[in-house]
């Protein structure tokens, strides 16, 4: 991957990360959003992957959808 195409990839997975709420959850505490992200990825490794996957692919859109919908009303 290309320093340009990482950098863009990095940007926008911290986007997702603000746009979850973690950073206000955690009070901006970077060892907890990491181990948020630790243990799930420690759950795909133990647990039924597929069914993971497809649970929080289902949460992931209806939540796009939502902001989506929300930024309408604004």
């Amino acid at each position: 991957m290309k320093r340009r195409e990482r950098t863009r990839q990095l940007i926008e997975l911290g986007g997702l990360v603000a746009k979850s709420g973690l950073i206000d959850l955690t009070d901006d505490d970077r060892a907890v959003i990491f181990g948020i992200l630790v243990e799930a990825a420690s759950k795909l490794r133990r647990e039924d992957k597929e069914s993971l996957v497809t649970l929080w692919r289902r949460r992931g859109k209806r939540a796009f959808e939502d902001d989506t919908n929300n930024d309408d009303l604004r």
